[in-house]
């Protein structure tokens, strides 16, 4: 039967190794090995711990600047939008500006051509029942107007016939135009002289109506011959432009010819006008 061996450790053995583990650990704290290992252990520890401190501080400060940039820019950017909004409509005010002095710079050329009086008026309404059959305009009998009192206007320089005043109040009067149904013009064809009557179909936008011409002047006639006030009725004066030719028929059931004439006058455009004192007023 084999007999088992064992290894025991002796009190001997055991001072032996203690010793040994001692002179190890005493060699090393006499040649600094432990004090350099834990410096360099603490450093490392410590100053990566710093470096992430002041990663994530650098971090926070750079996201804090960014916020305040952020909020000054759109600071910058209202005030900006703003400006150019109040640029914008100064530059709209600034044109409407330039647009009516330039209309009143025409009444007022148009005004000191003419050698008597006249009263320079605004529309400030027009008649809500029959679109643009009458308006009214800002002056009254208190300015000089009466009854009967003819109405022109001045558009790109042009003069027109724009109708007459058929009532008048202290401060205001209403304008019957001349497209009107209502309002017949003694006319002349400004090339022949030939002379009829202009009539209006009610609408802003129709041609107006020539009536009284014989077919005999027909061959003398063509589109965009000037028609003119005749100076005949009593209404108005002679030689205002009323509108030009735009349509010449024969009716074979009539003695004179069917006339369509364009105002010269823009009605739906048209803003300001001039009263006129039919007996004194002559037309340069």
């Amino acid at each position: 039967m084999a007999s088992k061996h064992s290894f025991k450790f002796g009190l001997s053995e055991f001072l032996l190794i203690g010793f040994v583990v001692f002179s190890g650990i005493m060699l090393a704290f006499h040649s600094g090995g432990f004090v350099v290992n834990f410096q360099q252990v603490g450093f490392t520890a410590l100053s990566s711990m710093q470096k992430g401190v002041s990663a994530v501080a650098s971090g926070i400060g750079d996201t804090f600047n960014a916020v305040k940039e952020l909020a000054r820019l759109r600071e910058e950017n209202k005030e900006l939008t703003e400006r150019l909004k109040n640029y914008e409509i100064l530059q709209r005010s600034n044109t409407d500006i330039k647009k009516e002095n330039e209309r009143l710079k025409e009444q007022l050329g148009f005004s000191l051509s003419l050698q008597e009086k006249n009263y320079p008026a605004q529309i400030i309404s027009r008649n809500p029942d029959s679109l643009y059959s009458a308006f009214t305009i800002n002056k009254g009998s208190r300015h000089g107007i009466r009854k009967n009192m003819p109405v022109l206007a001045i558009q790109g320089g042009i003069v027109g016939l724009v109708g007459k005043v058929v009532t008048v109040g202290a401060l205001t009067s209403l304008v019957m135009p001349i497209y009107d149904s209502k309002c017949s013009v003694s006319a002349r064809i400004q090339n022949t002289r030939d002379i009829g009557l202009v009539t209006g179909d009610g609408s802003v936008d129709s041609p107006l109506n020539m009536t009284y011409i014989k077919k005999r002047v027909l061959d003398e006639l063509q589109v965009g011959d000037l028609i003119v006030t005749s100076g005949e009725s009593g209404n108005f004066m002679g030689d205002i432009p009323i509108g030009s030719i735009s349509d010449i028929k024969v009716l074979d059931y009539d003695s004179s010819l069917s006339i369509k004439v364009m105002p010269v006058i823009d009605f739906s455009r048209i803003e300001m006008v001039i009263v006129s004192d039919l007996h004194e007023m002559n037309v340069k």
